[in-house]
């Protein structure tokens, strides 16, 4: 017969698997979504800038700071959010738009490869917290499910916004949707220090910033009524806000 302890371990994994399940579904029916509604893409752009904005404010900013605590100073994670969003506009400046013939197209594939590896840190927060405890693990990853969905529509969002075609953007919706299954596997073969991640979520706090107020909130306002596009942002952030809020309670 086994024993407590192997249950509870057999149950942890069994949540893992679960979470992770989850967590590609969300995100691909996201991603679905927002090819499913692509002639409304400027909406769909203002929705997805309020959600990145929403996500470094509400998520990565917090948990950044709080990872942080009594290891890094704040300080360090204000600098590492700037030089997330300055290594972002560099590249941005200098990089992509001289680019020649796929440089449009080069900035949608940062964009989407940004919000993937997002992806695989919230499958290493996820499999850390179920290893702390069941109920740890359960409130991260209730915050993750709760913005997954709209990280599928901010990864078609980039592809489509920069040029990229229905089956590009299919293609980095897959890799965003495995990135948290990834991620929770990889804590079972590689321990994380929590110290170690909170500059890497501050980097791509700045990143998210950079991407959501210069990228995708200017494209989703051309040539079309700001109203309903100015709505859909603070629609975006409100969902993320409300999201991590509730599923913190």
């Amino acid at each position: 017969m086994p024993s407590p302890s192997a249950i509870n371990l057999y149950d942890t994994d069994m949540n893992i698997v679960l979470v992770s399940i989850a967590a590609f579904l969300a995100t691909f029916l996201g991603g679905l979504f927002a090819l499913r509604f692509k002639d409304k893409l400027h909406l769909i752009l203002g929705f997805s800038a309020g959600a990145l904005i929403g996500v470094a404010f509400f998520d990565l900013l917090p948990e950044a700071l709080e990872l942080s605590a009594g290891h890094i100073g704040t300080s360090t994670i204000a600098l590492s959010i700037a030089l997330g969003f300055a290594t972002y506009l560099i590249l941005d400046r200098m990089f992509f738009m001289h680019c020649h013939e796929d440089g449009h197209e080069h900035r949608g594939h940062f964009g989407a490869g940004a919000l993937s590896f997002h992806s695989f840190l919230d499958g290493i927060a996820i499999g850390v917290a179920f290893h702390v405890s069941t109920a740890v693990g359960a409130v991260v990853a209730a915050a993750v499910l709760a913005h997954d969905f709209s990280d599928g529509v901010n990864t078609v969002s980039m592809i489509l916004r920069h040029g990229g075609e229905r089956r590009r953007a299919l293609k980095w919706l897959a890799v965003d949707a495995l990135a948290p299954v990834v991620g929770v596997l990889s804590t079972f073969i590689i321990p994380i220090p929590s110290e170690a991640i909170a500059p890497i979520l501050a980097i791509f706090c700045g990143f998210f910033l950079y991407i959501g107020a210069s990228d995708l909130l200017p494209e989703s306002h051309h040539q079309h009524p700001t109203r309903w596009t100015s709505l859909a942002t603070v629609a975006g952030m409100a969902l993320i806000w409300a999201a991590i809020h509730f599923a913190g309670v």
